[in-house]
């Protein structure tokens, strides 16, 4: 079993028993639920911005702990004050650290859009991260059928939040994109054995159809990265571990986005 198919395998049993303890319609009473989403694709467009999503993450499965103690609130808004066209937060606790709180929380404190990071299996999910507060989902390509990520997306977009695919290959490029989807990822991290390399991202950046905004996930490290990705078409760059290694994790963001604006 690879680390994808364990994670999968937990996450819905966890779901089942979420579904338990705070039922549909609590969910919808959230202030949230109803509040009018941050586009993420419209950000990451936007010419004053470099195009970075920065990432609030306090472990992963290949990297271990890697900044236990942080403040979602004052990194958030560190982030976006450095610079950061949007966040994407990890919700998953067992696996990464993350709660629902840390969604809320960056949320609460910033206008920029949110993704909720975590491994979507299930419609309750999608309920869930809307009354959270976040302002897009992410599908994990690898971990759904075509039917079932198709069904997933619809649900986001009929409660108003945007939907970012993840993909690792041309096939599931042309087997999962949708007109439900925004956005298309490629995760430059295979999730089965957790090597990178941004050249994944190079190499596929051709296939992803023009209406979609394309971005680039994981092993970004430097300006010259991002210039480089640009120029095959990508204008989102989601950098998590890069940035939460440092103590300071938001002075790193501003200082790459800074590099990146002296090279373009």
């Amino acid at each position: 079993m690879s680390i994808l198919d364990e994670i999968i395998a937990y996450k819905i049993t966890e779901v089942a028993q979420r579904k338990e303890l705070k039922p549909l319609k609590l969910l919808e009473n959230s202030i949230y639920f109803n509040t009018p989403v941050v586009s993420m694709k419209a950000y990451l467009q936007r010419a004053d911005k470099v195009g970075v999503i920065a990432e609030i993450k306090r472990k992963s499965p290949g990297a271990g702990m890697i900044n236990e103690f942080i403040d979602v609130e004052q990194l958030s808004i560190g982030y976006m004050q450095a610079g950061a066209s949007a966040l994407s937060v990890l919700s998953d606790t067992n696996y990464f650290g993350g709660t629902n709180e840390d969604v809320t929380t960056a949320r609460k404190y910033n206008y920029c859009p949110v993704l909720r990071k975590d491994f979507t299996v299930d419609e309750y999910q999608i309920i869930e991260a809307r009354s959270i507060g976040a302002d897009c989902i992410l599908l994990i390509a690898a971990a759904l059928s075509v039917e079932k990520s198709k069904a997933l997306a619809k649900l986001a977009k009929e409660l108003g939040l945007e939907v970012l695919l993840e993909t690792r290959d041309a096939q599931e490029i042309n087997d999962y994109t949708n007109e439900y989807i925004d956005l298309v990822g490629v995760n430059n991290r295979n999730l089965h054995n957790f090597k990178t390399t941004i050249q994944t991202s190079i190499n596929l950046a051709d296939t992803i159809p023009a209406e979609f905004v394309k971005v680039s996930e994981s092993g970004i490290t430097t300006a010259e990265d991002i210039i480089m990705l640009k120029k095959a078409g990508y204008e989102g760059y989601l950098i998590g571990g890069h940035f939460m290694k440092h103590a300071h994790p938001e002075d790193a963001c501003e200082q790459l986005i800074k590099e990146v604006q002296q090279l373009q």
